[in-house]
């Protein structure tokens, strides 16, 4: 598995990390620990995770991390461990946000769930525009010299979030934001123009999640045929639309085509694009059988060249 530095000066993490959104809720704890040991078997490194996970129609608010603390156990020093916090964690929506009196509860629950002494990565996990982004990050720094976290990052932020948090961690000596994960994919490329200015002028690494839209670049799903069973997309209710859409699938056709050209697949496509970009140390894809594991990670080999990355360009432009 190749590796790739998170951030400037991060910690090494596999191309291909793993996304633990499933856990807790669509997986049982078997099914977790199946997935999981795969992954570790073919060499993944980064365990991305929430404190929310779980909790997505069945209410498991935990669920996620506290199934990988069970897991992990010794194999705990063998991988980069992210999460984060800052989506409700209740019912009634009342436990959320990045003021520090309630990070210093998040960062401690985490913890205990995810049977550890520091998370690698702790990440905000959309901005919380009731808390000036000063306080924020003065609570995130005092975690990291306290040995409980030793990085942080973002996720939905807006380059003008970013340049702020930035510059407020640079005038009072604080730790800086290393990483923005968001959405980025061949079907999703708003982040592209925004927050990716800020992204580059920082330096920050880029971890792209959905980077497969929901597997509509897996080749699972065919036009005008329904879902397969089981599938995200099936399960997926009001999201079925923003995936599975004509401007998409016309898009996918053409890229199935370029692919078929090459002998190469969709999916080897979906990674080896991001992969193609400097700033991008690992892509986050979930998963829900281990067989799914060995797709993602036997898919990231195609290193495309300047020409590849111009047509494919040029073919995922929407009108």
């Amino acid at each position: 598995m190749e590796t790739r530095i998170l951030g400037k000066n991060g910690p090494k993490v596999s191309v291909v990390g793993l996304g633990c959104n499933n856990f807790g809720g669509r997986l049982d704890l078997e099914a977790t620990r199946k997935v999981v040991h795969k992954a570790l078997d073919l060499g993944v490194t980064l365990f991305d995770t929430a404190d929310v996970y779980g909790s997505y129609g069945y209410g498991n608010y935990g669920g996620s991390e506290d199934q990988l603390g069970q897991i992990l156990g010794p194999r705990r020093k063998d991988i980069v461990l992210a999460s984060k916090f800052g989506m409700a964690m209740n019912d009634a929506g009342t436990l959320k946000g990045a003021a520090p009196a309630y990070i210093r509860v998040a960062i401690e629950a985490s913890l205990k769930r995810l049977r550890t002494d520091c998370i690698d990565l702790y990440q905000i996990h959309r901005p919380d525009p009731q808390t000036p982004i000063e306080e924020t990050m003065r609570a995130l720094d005092e975690l990291v010299k306290q040995g409980k976290v030793r990085h942080i990052g973002c996720s939905g932020f807006s380059t003008a979030q970013i340049n702020a948090a930035q510059a407020a961690a640079q005038r009072l000596n604080l730790t800086p934001l290393m990483t923005s994960q968001d959405e980025y994919s061949l079907l999703a490329r708003q982040v592209e123009a925004d927050p990716m200015p800020a992204i580059r002028q920082h330096g920050l690494g880029l971890l792209p999640y959905y980077p497969l839209a929901s597997g509509m670049l897996t080749g699972k799903y065919k036009r005008n045929a329904p879902a397969p069973q089981g599938s995200r997309l099936a399960a997926a209710g009001g999201m079925t639309g923003r995936y599975l859409n004509d401007a998409n699938w016309a898009i996918v056709e053409k890229l199935e085509r370029f692919c078929a050209a090459r002998g190469k697949t969709l999916l080897q496509l979906a990674f080896g694009w991001l992969l193609a970009h400097e700033f991008v140390p690992s892509v986050i894809a979930g998963a829900t059988k281990p067989e799914q594991v060995e797709q993602n990670v036997g898919a990231a080999n195609w290193s495309l060249t300047k020409e590849e990355r111009d047509e494919v360009d040029r073919l995922t432009q929407r009108p």
